[in-house]
């Protein structure tokens, strides 16, 4: 049996604000083995953002992470020091951050911060890190890869400062990549060459990968597992097959009807929204956090719901298995 690169259970993020206690993230659970890659969706606030920078060690100080496990390869992440984790960071654990601009050091030459990485965590010699620099800019498609070296991140545009950052996270060939919106920056022709190149290079390596993204078109073409976030929980999760052949909470369902369906969707025809607003995390939150936006909602949400399901497929609905016999009663 292959053993779990990465293991996560009831990760919770408070931050203290205000008016009080904000619940960024809300006991969630994931797993994540060599050569998978699980996609994190959700609206902007959700929490994914978060639970990735928890992961890496990168969460302010007045922020602490609370897990009963969080590990990676066996090592205990709530536990390790600023030590062990600068040394895990860029060598075994790296993250493509979703705005490079402010990601890269404008004091820096792309060439001094790529090559840096490659020397300090791979112990190679500066022409042996510049080789590896110049190779891996090609392939996430930089050409002259060579000659831009010597240019500094503000002369370079969003689209190849989000490359550099791709390249940047590949330097030490880590065994674990977040990637956080790692197309965000680049237009739709170039997006799926990159996602392309990372999942190849996560099969080559036997590499794992995080990608956080909005974009359920992505996620359909690259996902091995799916992990919807609402308002810092979880809602739904499993194999991809899974909920995007049958998804069984609500907002993934909205989520999924929001996308426009090629030979379907009727060109002009208004796209599928979802009602209402994210509600506050600030103070005490209970009960379905989506039941103020969905049509199903009724008493029964208000009490706690665990996520419940069969095999690895498992949704935090109420509804969710009455639907399913409704529908097998359908078919």
């Amino acid at each position: 049996m292959e053993k779990t690169l990465l293991n996560v259970r009831n990760l919770t993020i408070d931050i203290p604000v205000g008016g009080g206690t904000l619940h960024a993230v809300r006991g969630i659970d994931f797993s994540l083995n060599r050569g998978e890659v699980l996609c994190i969706v959700g609206e902007s606030g959700s929490g994914k953002s978060l639970t990735s920078l928890a992961l890496m060690g990168l969460l302010g100080k007045k922020i602490t992470p609370r897990a009963d496990e969080m590990s990676f390869d066996g090592i205990n992440l709530l536990k390790a020091g600023s030590r062990q984790m600068r040394a895990l960071r860029g060598a075994r654990m790296s993250m493509i951050f979703q705005e490079p601009m402010t990601s890269l050091n404008p004091a820096y030459t792309i060439g001094d911060q790529l090559i840096e990485a490659r020397m300090l965590h791979g112990g190679a010699s500066r022409a042996e890190a510049r080789a590896r620099a110049i190779e891996l800019l090609e392939k996430v498609g930089i050409t002259a890869a060579a000659s831009r070296l010597s240019q500094y991140p503000h002369q370079l545009s969003g689209g190849l400062r989000q490359r550099v950052m791709i390249a940047m996270a590949l330097m030490c060939g880590p065994e674990l990549i977040i990637a956080d919106e790692p197309t965000t920056a680049l237009d739709v022709t170039i997006q799926a060459q990159i996602l392309r190149l990372l999942v190849d290079l996560v099969r080559e390596m036997g590499m794992a990968m995080i990608l956080i993204t909005h974009d359920l078109g992505v996620v359909a073409r690259v996902a091995d597992k799916v992990a919807v976030m609402y308002a810092g929980g979880l809602v739904e999760t499993g194999p991809a097959a899974d909920v995007f052949g049958q998804p069984r909470h609500p907002y993934t369902r909205g989520l999924l009807a929001c996308i426009p369906l090629p030979g379907k969707t009727e060109r002009g025809a208004p796209l599928g929204t979802i009602p209402g607003i994210v509600p506050s995390l600030v103070g005490e939150v209970s009960g379905c956090t989506f039941r103020t936006r969905c049509a199903e909602a009724g008493p029964d949400c208000r009490g706690t719901i665990p996520l419940r399901g069969e095999g690895a497929h498992e949704f935090r609905c109420v509804h969710a298995e009455g639907r399913r016999v409704s529908e097998q009663e359908g078919a």
